[in-house]
């Protein structure tokens, strides 16, 4: 697998290479933004992945969530993400968790096994359970907030949850996060306006509520995500 990642290897270097082989890292929600950061991992050469949802691939997701395809519809996600995974590195070590992540559930994961753990659920209170539990354990943590109802694709950024603005998942996670004494957390956000939909969802399994999103907008942000995943694995081995 040496020359599969040599491209990566001219910027990083081998120690770096060898760090990110040894990692495990564990993602919660494999859609829009979770699964490009995935496949972004996969494709760096992380070592260990642990890929947690419950959901399968409908219709509707291939627009924007790379393990929709037609030949993936009404599969598990965490199925058809492995199997990609596996095609483009078969040593990765690929845990798939069909399961989602909710303070009911958050018992079943032991989050100082991981190196690092990457929020892309769409609830806040899976969200704040994750932020807590991996603070407690002392692993890093990124999330994810709104993707939905965008179109601007260079208006995402990294930040400290309290230095967010416009974004209103960010608004209830920076009230909750302070009410639970959360002191930081690195989220990815965009400070473009939520775009009204021009009309409503056709789909009967499709709730009323449920925001449009674009090819081009979910998938940047899991690659920030991915990148900054990254670079924190590697910090110091540059």
């Amino acid at each position: 697998m040496k020359e599969q990642f040599s491209r990566a290897a001219m910027l990083l270097g081998d120690a770096a290479m060898e760090r990110l082989k040894n990692a495990r890292v564990a993602i919660f929600g494999v859609g829009g933004v979770g699964g490009y950061v995935v496949e972004a991992l996969a494709r760096s050469g992380v070592g260990e992945l642990d890929i947690i949802d419950n959901d399968t691939v409908a219709l509707s997701n291939i627009n924007r969530q790379i393990i929709a395809l037609h030949s993936t519809v009404g599969q598990y996600k965490v199925d058809a993400a492995k199997a990609r995974v596996l095609d483009i590195n078969p040593e990765c070590r690929v845990n798939a968790h069909r399961v989602f992540y909710l303070p009911e559930t958050a018992n079943l994961f032991d989050f100082s096994e991981y190196d690092y753990i990457v929020d892309a659920i769409d609830t806040v209170k899976g969200k704040l359970a994750l932020v807590e539990r991996a603070q407690a354990a002392g692993t890093p943590i990124i999330c994810s907030m709104g993707a939905g109802n965008k179109l601007n694709p260079a208006a995402f950024e990294v930040a400290d949850i309290y230095k967010t603005s416009v974004c209103p998942l960010a608004r209830v996670m920076r009230a909750e996060c302070k009410k639970r004494g959360v002191k930081k957390l690195k989220v990815v956000y965009s400070k473009e306006p939520p775009v009204r939909p021009k009309k409503p969802c056709e789909e009967e399994t499709i709730r009323r509520d449920t925001p449009g999103s674009a090819a081009f907008v979910p998938s940047v942000a899991g690659l920030i995500i991915a990148g900054e995943v990254i670079r924190d694995l590697i910090e110091g081995q540059i």
